[in-house]
């Protein structure tokens, strides 16, 4: 059996970024983030991950990372969005 990231899509409207979410179940299913080369594969192949659309992900704990792409292939990851602190 060839196990792959079980994800969906969670914004795609916006032509500059993609959003998905991590959905396992992890017993059966490796994380995005341990899948992200075959993640990036997948959406590239779909036509969905064109060059320059950043690719951001909510993993297992449902923290929002970015997944870093280049000319279509996974180069490491970097921290997403976060609430800022403090005075709003």
């Amino acid at each position: 059996m060839n196990r792959k990231a079980n994800y969906v899509t969670v914004m795609q409207g916006d032509s500059n970024r993609l959003l998905i979410r991590d959905i396992g179940p992890w017993d059966t299913h490796p994380s995005v983030t341990n899948d992200a080369e075959n993640v990036v594969q997948e959406l590239v192949r779909e036509g969905m991950l064109p060059v320059g659309r950043r690719l951001f992900y909510y993993d297992s704990d449902g923290q929002m990372d970015e997944i870093l792409v280049k000319g279509g292939t996974f180069v490491g990851f970097a921290p997403g969005p976060r609430a800022r602190q403090g005075k709003p």
